[in-house]
């Protein structure tokens, strides 16, 4: 028998070789190998049983590095769909299911030496070693004082080593190694929480869920979506659906979409769950090697039964998995954005098929793609069409920017007067507010008023952002910097001014007209410190922050019962984009931030500061009307074959070269033509909307199909025969989300 073995390393090499008789090697295992005149580490991919009928003799597998296969057949077919699926590489899937920690062999468990006092010891024995080793009987004393008699070696003392050493041979000790668990959560302290009472929408939903966990009735191999309005208490359907499966012996996987979000989805976890608080694990990447190292085989040895994490979590290899919780499932950082580009939650909904378990998709404002699914009957529709508490959706107000422009006679406004007494009001009452502007820095650009010119970052076709807080002009793409030039470096004009405003220039209006309120800042910048984000929400609950500034990391997932007002500045920014989903973004954006208001006993208001107050998105946002939102865009969709009546393609060709790239996507886009089978749309040959990035020129071509794998095929095929530059990169990506 032969095994193809990936091998470990940046170039995806793989090869094959034999395997001895006596080896018990299987798919997914992790296996040394020699190459050249080397050996080296790899996980073998397939093993063919055929005998080998070359006349080379192959060379063998050295030896298993683990007993166990690291990836279950499940994993390792649902990397083989996927490489299929997105036309990614089988090796970039792979390195994705395993992670660099596990892969690495420099990683390793965190082992430390106990000493433990034997049972019955004779006082006589005792009596005689105090007299004659005083050092040996201190260590001694002090280990049958301790908890379980037990206690590190390191806490013993430096010179401790030979008086143990003795004490072992004497039998008054023993010395073991135990392995230490890098918690990453470890400085967090957990209150434990009870189950709520459901309301009979809730209760009707989590008997639904419960039904298809124990495998009844014909709702257990259909994806659940769980279309639930802010406010709604999805999360504590999520928590008693996860303990219904951890009843039945079976595991939990819990995805959310932004590393941000996943350590108040931990505490909630581990406050209902406190009596398994050691069996919740995290697994993303913002964990250190050792840690995540840890997390993983924890959850591979079975130790953890439920497990959090970001996008790669889906990857995470439980045993006896039940249960898939999605939550706010329409977000765009669930689709990856280097090889391989899957979405993580279509292969959570694939992973469920092939598992087979139950799988729930949360969000106030699904994804249209989901949304189809249940008009088809894919997936099963269940709804919470009202709060928790009881209490009513916050009222939202849509204030036109244009009348305000006015009023300020030309100047652009960033407040409100209808906000900025709204504030007042809350301050006065001591109630809390919330400020949204998905923009970080102090200033959009910098523009001479002269000639025009506008300061632009050298690498990127973009415009540089002023941070006040830095005195920087930065690219939010590529991260260039450069100081801010006192005059215009083209006309020598010093009336080189600030256009536009981020979350730095909110802050400092704040402060001049609201000097008694307590801010704090919540974005990119301000994040930079270890533990900002927990600090500050922290804070803020406790009522220490009267008012929250913050981009779209404090869009979603937030409960504070306090806060009674959210604005929301500048709605348009995401609005007129060229994206045929820059609609439902919008929607959905202030959707979930005005779902941050009126979330306890009192009522909430919204304020949408817009110069389109008549956009659908904002006039369905403004009533929480998502099906009448959907109804209108799924008609515009339809009509011009856009997901999810299509799967839409993206080819890119990058390259330092611009004339270079636009040739030989041009080139691509004549073979994609010639032999282009029925069905599949095929695009034009044009700049990206960000024509350069990170010094090198981009263009595209869009594909559409009403299926995928016909086109996947059609353009790797062509890719496959074709000789492209060595200056050229070409990049494929399957139901694209970023079209910049």
């Amino acid at each position: 028998m032969n095994a193809r073995v990936l091998i470990d390393g940046p170039s995806e090499l793989v090869f094959d070789y034999a395997i001895p008789a006596d080896l018990p090697v299987a798919e997914g295992c992790r296996v040394r190998v020699p190459i050249r005149q080397k050996t080296t580490s790899g996980t073998v991919l397939a093993i063919d049983e055929t005998p080998d009928q070359s006349e080379f003799a192959m060379r063998e597998i050295q030896s298993l590095i683990d007993p166990e296969p690291l990836i279950t057949p499940t994993l390792l077919k649902v990397a083989r769909w996927i490489a299929n699926y997105y036309g990614s590489s089988i090796e970039s899937v792979i390195r994705s299911i395993l992670p660099e920690a596990v892969r690495t062999e420099d990683n390793s468990a965190k082992t430390r030496r106990i000493a433990t006092a034997i049972e019955d010891i004779d006082p006589a024995e005792l009596t005689k070693l105090e007299k004659r080793a005083a050092k040996q009987y201190a260590i001694l004393f002090l280990l049958l004082q301790a908890p379980d008699r037990t206690l590190p070696v390191a806490d013993l003392g430096e010179n401790s080593a030979p008086s143990l050493k003795s004490l072992a041979a004497k039998n008054f000790i023993r010395i073991s190694t135990e392995e230490i668990r890098r918690d990453p959560e470890a400085a967090e302290i957990i209150v434990a929480s009870h189950p709520l009472t459901l309301n009979q929408q809730q209760q009707d939903a989590f008997e639904a869920i419960k039904s298809s966990l124990g495998g009844l009735g014909d709702l257990a191999v259909q994806p659940f979506l769980l279309l639930g309005v802010t406010g709604s208490g999805k999360t504590e359907v999520y928590l008693q659906s996860a303990q219904a499966a951890l009843d039945l012996g079976k595991t939990v996987l819990v995805l959310v979409p932004e590393i941000a979000l996943t350590p108040q989805t931990v505490r909630r976890f581990k406050a209902r769950f406190s009596q398994l608080e050691d069996q919740v694990a995290v697994l993303h990447s913002n964990l250190s090697q050792g840690e995540r190292f840890d997390e993983w085989h924890r959850i591979r040895k079975g130790h953890a039964r439920i497990v959090i994490g970001a996008r790669s979590a889906v990857f995470a290899p439980l045993p006896n998995l039940g249960l898939i919780i999605v939550d706010e499932e329409h977000e765009s950082s669930y689709k990856q954005e280097n090889p391989p580009r899957y979405h993580a939650r279509d292969v959570a909904v694939l992973r469920a098929a092939f598992e087979p378990c139950t799988i729930v998709l949360g969000s106030a404002t699904p994804s249209l793609e989901s949304w189809q699914n249940t008009l088809t009957e894919k997936y099963h529709l269940l709804r919470l069409d009202q709060r928790a508490d009881a209490h009513s959706m916050p009222l939202v107000r849509v204030i036109d920017m244009r009348l305000e422009k006015q009023k300020q006679k030309g100047q652009v406004a960033i407040l409100s007067d209808r906000l900025r007494s709204a504030l007042e009001q809350r301050l006065a009452k001591g109630e809390q507010s919330i400020l949204f502007l998905n923009r970080r820095g102090f200033a959009r650009s910098l523009q001479c008023h002269g000639c025009g010119y506008v300061c632009q970052c050298p690498h990127c076709a973009v415009a540089l952002t002023y941070h006040r807080t830095d005195e920087r002009l930065v690219c939010h793409v590529c991260g260039h910097q450069s100081i801010v030039p006192r005059k215009c470096p083209e006309c020598q004009n010093p009336g080189i001014a600030l256009q536009g405003y981020g979350t730095q220039k909110v802050e400092e209006v704040l402060q001049k007209i609201l000097p008694e309120a307590r801010f704090a800042r919540i974005d990119a910048d301000a994040m930079r410190r270890k533990n900002a984000l927990k600090d500050i929400l922290r804070n803020f609950k406790s009522k220490k922050i009267d008012i929250l500034i913050g981009t779209q990391m404090i869009a979603k997932g937030l409960h504070f019962p306090n806060v009674t007002l959210v604005g929301i500045l500048n709605a348009d920014l995401g609005l007129h984009v060229p994206d045929f989903r820059a609609g439902e973004r919008t929607f959905q954006l202030i959707t979930q931030v005005a779902g941050r208001a009126g979330r306890g006993a009192l009522e909430g208001e919204v304020i949408v500061q817009t110069f389109t107050p008549h956009s659908p998105s904002i006039q369905f946002a403004r009533k929480h009307d998502f099906d009448g939102y959907a109804e209108q865009e799924m008609e515009m969709r339809r009509q011009f074959r856009f997901p999810p009546f299509a799967h839409c393609a993206v080819l890119t060709a990058r390259s330092t070269h611009e004339r270079r790239a636009e040739f030989t996507l041009q080139t691509l886009h004549l073979r994609l033509k010639e032999a282009l089978p029925p069905g599949i749309s095929l695009g034009e040959v044009l700049p990206s909307p960000l024509i350069k990035s990170h010094d090198q020129f981009r263009f595209q071509i869009t594909l559409r199909a009403h299926k995928a794998r016909p086109l996947t095929n059609h353009v790797q095929n062509i890719l496959q025969k074709t000789t492209l530059p060595d200056d050229v990169t070409v990049v494929f990506d399957m139901d694209a989300y970023n079209f910049s």
